[in-house]
């Protein structure tokens, strides 16, 4: 609309020769402001929106929900009820366990089992109430990737091996007030997936990191409601895998682990004495560098032979850099601009019914853009809590046809072991 009217304006006072001559200048001015869109860091052609785009990272496994209750949830925690996990989701709910808590928590999550037998997530927390303003937990987590055969490039038989990957961390929360706390934890991270094996001429190593956690829980009082009934809110901030990059050879090339930042709320209602339900809303994103825009690459500003020129970024920032530095341009360095930011967002959803404090029924749901990764499923969830002992399982239904979930159709589970109960019990 905007160019028929400037055509209209110079037939009305130009001659053919200069209006031609305007068009040819705005021509030029259109196709400049595109190329200086590019160049400050925005990629505009549509073709790009349609390309897969995932950020990957390494030990991406540190990233996946480890316990059933938040899977059932739709794999969210961050301003969930404190409960035996909390120091994955949020370190700091563990400043609001209850009253004298001590409690163990083993959860175990088959891998590609419609596939393999051998490749399993397992997980182990403790948790522990200090006083009544602190709380402490520690855990770990194995990830066993089965036995694997390695062959060289001449498909020489170079042994049997059975990689893996684990974690060690603890926490400890703080409240602020009756209402608030603040959290620190610290984790270690190794992964051996080649177990020394020769890649590409390159002698490989287990990669090894250290990372931080920081948390921050709110919760509110009850407030009371016609018909008996009284409801009450949370929220929570998390900021996970803050740590150095890692890697897996000393050729000096590493990969970012995955730092993640959480924020979720929740809406807790009571009817009565036996019934209550809690709605959870979450949205997370990876603090990684998205890939830029480079010369040569998918054809952008390639030589005529389809070859890289100087590899220059000319769209979104240089990801080659330390990972505090990571976590900073990760809000503002997409080639795609605010949109790609956007398309970054993970999005999490669940609710929780509890009949007596003893059966729990839940349900979740995750999405998260196509090109940028594309898991969207649903979850479902059961709970049960019989006086020193508990149990949580959680299915997930995968919603996406084109990715595939390596947990789909699978079954998970949680044990969990109240030592409270136990010495109340005696």
């Amino acid at each position: 609309m905007m160019l028929v009217r400037i055509e209209r304006l110079f037939l009305q006072r130009f001659n053919l020769r200069r209006m031609k001559r305007f068009v040819a200048l705005t021509a030029v001015v259109l196709m400049a402001g595109q190329a200086q869109a590019q160049f400050d860091g925005v990629v505009t052609d549509s073709e790009y929106f349609n390309e897969l785009r995932t950020i990957t990272t390494a030990v991406p496994i540190i990233a996946v929900s480890p316990d059933s209750r938040a899977a059932g949830l739709g794999d969210l925690g961050a301003a969930t009820t404190p409960d035996a996990n909390s120091i994955y989701w949020n370190p700091a709910k563990l400043a609001f366990l209850p009253e004298g808590s001590n409690s163990l928590s083993v959860s175990y999550t088959p891998w590609l089992n419609r596939l393999v037998s051998d490749i399993n997530l397992a997980y182990l927390a403790y948790n522990v109430k200090i006083g009544d303003n602190s709380g402490a937990a520690f855990a770990m987590r194995y990830f066993s990737l089965g036995e694997i055969n390695f062959r060289d490039e001449l498909n020489n038989d170079n042994g049997t091996f059975k990689p893996y990957e684990l974690t060690l961390n603890g926490a400890y929360a703080l409240k602020l007030s009756d209402r608030m706390s603040l959290a620190v934890g610290l984790r270690y991270i190794f992964s051996d997936l080649t177990q020394g094996q020769i890649v590409a001429g390159q002698e490989t190593k287990p990669g090894q990191s250290f990372a931080a956690d920081l948390g921050y829980y709110y919760t509110s009082r009850e407030y009371n409601m016609e018909g008996g009934r009284k409801q009450s809110f949370t929220a929570g901030l998390a900021l996970s895998n803050m740590g150095a990059k890692i890697s897996y050879s000393n050729s000096g090339a590493s990969d970012f682990i995955p730092t993640n930042l959480r924020l979720g709320g929740g809406y807790h209602l009571r009817f009565d004495k036996y019934n209550r339900i809690s709605f959870y809303g979450e949205v997370s994103k990876l603090l990684v560098p998205t890939p830029p825009r480079r010369e040569g690459e998918n054809g952008f500003d390639a030589d005529e032979n389809g070859n890289g020129v100087t590899g220059e970024v000319l769209a979104g920032r240089d990801d080659d850099v330390n990972f505090f530095q990571g976590m900073i341009q990760s809000f503002s360095d997409a080639p795609g601009g605010s949109r790609e930011e956007i398309e970054e967002l993970v999005f999490n959803a669940g609710a929780e019914f509890w009949y007596n404090d003893q059966f729990a029924f839940r349900g979740g749901y995750q999405y998260e853009d196509q090109q940028k990764g594309g898991r969207q499923y649903f979850t479902l969830g059961l709970g049960f809590k019989y006086n020193v002992f508990g149990l949580d399982f959680a299915y997930l239904i995968p919603a996406s046809a084109i990715v595939r979930s390596p947990l789909e159709n699978t079954l998970r589970f949680t044990l969990l072991f109240d030592f409270e109960n136990v010495a109340t019990a005696q």
